[in-house]
């Protein structure tokens, strides 16, 4: 399998270290789509990636799948052309699907051109079973409370904990779009974005993002806690976010497949 990938940055530069160095995927990343000129051919030299500036370049090389690591901007105006040019796409700036429109035609454009989407469960889990449980309409309740330091959330500090969203997830990726990717993923595979009940908190101290997830249906209930450890060179990303995406590059074409 080869693997193309937009971005430069810190997940990018995770993954061509496990694919490409030390051998995590039995594939390779032979293609890096950038607009970094300095972190790009450096990248190039350092995993014997070729690096592109120009997209039109980068698509025409051989891949079979490409890994969108680079921001909502970024994967919203190149995803429509990967598929058209018959590449599978990794997406992790789930916050490009926070528009449904825009999300049902993508699916569209995926199924025309048979191929597929796939959204690592990133920093989560739980996905499955929402799926799950709402395959015949039997999801009733689904709330996530999401706590971050100040910091992370890009505020100023306080020493006081303080509930600063309390509301559904739509309108809580339009205030906080870089931090509840989460509970836009929890939207998709559940009751969608204006039916899933979103608390953010900043907690001065937190040392690790925590993710409580509640559900409840005619399946039952689920109560569901993660706390993620930071990537260690970057602070701002979840290490199970990264991980996540290699396991969905591992697991593509398996001829098991593991939950839905």
């Amino acid at each position: 399998m080869k693997i193309g990938i937009i971005g430069t940055g810190n997940i990018a530069q995770y993954l061509l270290e496990s694919i490409n160095r030390n051998g995590k995927v039995d594939a390779e990343i032979v293609s890096i789509f950038g607009r970094n000129q300095e972190v790009g051919p450096k990248l190039e030299s350092q995993y014997s990636a070729k690096f592109y500036t120009n997209f039109e370049e980068f698509i025409q090389s051989p891949m079979d799948v490409i890994v969108e690591a680079a921001t909502i901007g970024v994967a919203m105006e190149h995803m429509e052309e990967v598929l058209d040019n018959k590449k599978d796409l990794i997406v992790s700036s789930i916050g490009a699907f926070k528009d449904v429109v825009y999300l049902n035609e993508m699916k569209e454009v995926a199924r025309k051109n048979q191929q597929h989407i796939y959204l690592p469960s990133g920093a989560i889990g739980g996905l499955d079973l929402l799926q799950s449980a709402n395959s015949l309409g039997g999801l009733q309740e689904v709330r996530i409370t999401t706590r971050k330091s100040y910091q992370s959330l890009g505020l100023d500090v306080k020493h006081v904990e303080e509930c600063i969203f309390d509301g559904m997830a739509i309108d809580a990726i339009e205030k906080f779009p870089k931090n509840v990717n989460v509970a836009l993923l929890l939207s998709i595979a559940g009751l969608g974005a204006d039916k899933t009940a979103v608390r953010v908190i900043a907690d001065p101290n937190i040392q690790r993002n925590t993710h409580s997830i509640e559900a409840k249906g005619d399946f039952g209930k689920m109560n569901l806690l993660i706390e993620n450890e930071p990537m260690p060179n970057n602070p701002k990303t979840s290490y199970l976010a990264a991980l996540s995406i290699v396991s969905t590059l591992q697991n593509r074409g398996n001829a098991i497949t593991i939950g839905s």
